[in-house]
């Protein structure tokens, strides 16, 4: 399994406790919840798949409440990283080291899979969408959140436009990222490989018959004074402000709902 080196620990090490990390995995949990109650869902505790977890953060979060958690990350430093730090906690939680494309659980064992910022360094992201379907129990949900190709926005490369540029200068790029420019890439030992948008992600799962919630769908479910009710309103009112809405915001987010 994949080690890492020095930087790359030492940051996700350091960025993995902090008060921004938190308090977005914070959020990312109360609007899963929410979306839970909202579909229905049987009464907490629930089983839960952290799948790239990393240091354990997510997995913390969530164990912390009494849920089952269960993590699988290919990086062994960051596993052991987290598994310390559940053990300093006393907090009961299941890290693994394993791949995305090969999850180490039952099939229909899990209510939830967290994806945080995943499918776009997975080559074979089909195989691992797969996976977490197979995982996933009947009326369990799948959250994902991962790169954008509409926004022009982006955080993986150092490089203006990144999102926009055609495949082939995408490839060229990143093959100078993992050989001679490793100074390209923000942070990631293995950068980007997949970009996606939110319409080609919800038209994978809908064939599959699963139900899609974006983003907009997921912030409606939050509170807001009236004014941010009423540009959400917009937003939310026709295909074509959710387009641009997408377009203006750096990362794909879908919540996928698996037939019951």
């Amino acid at each position: 399994m994949a080690e890492s080196d020095d930087p790359f620990y030492d940051y996700y090490a350091r960025e993995s406790e902090s008060d921004s990390t938190r308090l977005r995995f914070s959020r990312t949990k109360a609007l899963i919840e929410k979306a839970a109650r909202q579909v229905g869902f049987a009464a907490a505790p629930w089983t839960i798949a952290d799948i790239g977890c990393g240091a354990g953060t997510q997995s913390l979060l969530w164990a912390r409440d009494g849920h089952v958690v269960h993590g699988v990350d290919i990086n062994a430093r960051l596993v052991d990283l987290g598994r310390e730090r559940a053990s300093r906690a006393g907090v009961p939680v299941h890290l693994d080291v394993g791949s995305a494309v090969d999850l180490p659980w039952p099939s229909q064992s899990m209510d939830i899979c967290l994806c945080p910022e995943l499918l776009e360094h997975v080559a074979d992201w089909e195989t691992c969408l797969q996976e977490v379907a197979r995982i996933l129990r009947p009326g369990g949900m799948a959250f994902i959140t991962t790169t954008n190709k509409l926004c022009p926005m982006q955080q993986e490369f150092y490089l203006p436009l990144y999102s926009w540029y055609p495949a082939r200068l995408k490839r060229h790029f990143e093959r100078l990222a993992v050989t001679t420019r490793p100074a390209l890439v923000n942070h990631a030992q293995y950068p980007a490989v997949n970009w996606f948008s939110y319409a080609g992600l919800s038209a994978y799962f809908g064939e599959r018959g699963f139900r899609c919630l974006d983003r907009f769908d997921l912030a409606a479910l939050g509170s807001h004074g009236r004014l941010a009710r009423w540009v959400l309103g917009g937003v939310r009112s026709s295909r074509l402000t959710r387009w641009f809405g997408q377009v203006a915001t750096p990362r794909t987010v879908v919540l996928a709902l698996k037939p019951a």
